[in-house]
């Protein structure tokens, strides 16, 4: 039981330092800046952009991507291992267990992204992790809504709200195609997280002040 129990832990510890990678800062101190005063004072890959360019930029990005990726399937991976599973209580049903332990790994990689042990436990907005975990649980919800956010992008060029929208459609997709209600839940909570992270940009879109891509930005 002790061994089961310190593998769920290593597995959510793993992702969180995974989506604790501090992606856009890093890139920033490698072209000499430190973006966090720059910008937005973000680390995501809309304020790598805006600062340093496409190139740093969609490197950014891909990492993001990526770090939800991985913390996703190294946390199936290991919490797969038959060395692992046969440390589990006989009462715990593998195939119920698994998609929760896979919520708790999911939601400690998108928290590490905004909240980096590396870096003072600040951050980006979790968007691009948040949809690498997606495209890890459930390829058809991650990319219907990859597709919803590059279609709200090339309408409206705010990235933004493009974030926002992506992250209702993931809830509306998930629910549609009767993902187990461990995924259900992840994206739910997921969702109004990066709902919440970008909340500053949501009053500057009311106000009309939120600014596209391209543009500097414009306020608090």
């Amino acid at each position: 039981m002790a061994a089961w129990i310190a593998c769920n832990v290593l597995a959510g510890v793993i992702a969180y330092l995974i989506g604790s990678i501090p992606t856009g800062y890093w890139m920033g101190k490698l072209h000499g800046i430190d973006i966090r005063e720059h910008g937005s004072k973000s680390i995501g890959a809309t304020n790598v952009l805006r600062t340093l360019g496409a190139a740093p930029a969609l490197a950014t990005l891909s990492i993001d991507l990526l770090k939800g990726i991985a913390s996703v399937v190294l946390a199936r991976s290991l919490l797969s291992l038959p060395a692992v599973t046969a440390t589990k209580p006989a009462i715990i049903d593998i195939s119920i267990w698994l998609p929760w332990a896979i919520l708790g790994a999911a939601l400690l990689a998108i928290l590490g992204h905004s909240r980096s042990i590396f870096i003072g436990f600040s951050g980006g907005k979790s968007a691009a992790t948040g949809l690498g975990v997606l495209l890890a649980v459930s390829w058809q919800v991650g990319l219907g809504t990859a597709i919803c956010f590059l279609v709200v992008l090339a309408v409206s060029r705010i990235v933004s709200l493009s974030s926002i929208v992506a992250a209702i459609v993931a809830v509306v997709l998930m629910l549609a195609l009767h993902q187990p209600i461990a995924f259900s839940m992840m994206t739910i909570i997921g969702a109004a997280y990066v709902v919440v992270r970008h909340l500053a940009n949501v009053r500057r879109l009311f106000a009309g002040t939120e600014p596209q891509i391209g543009q500097p930005e414009m306020g608090p």
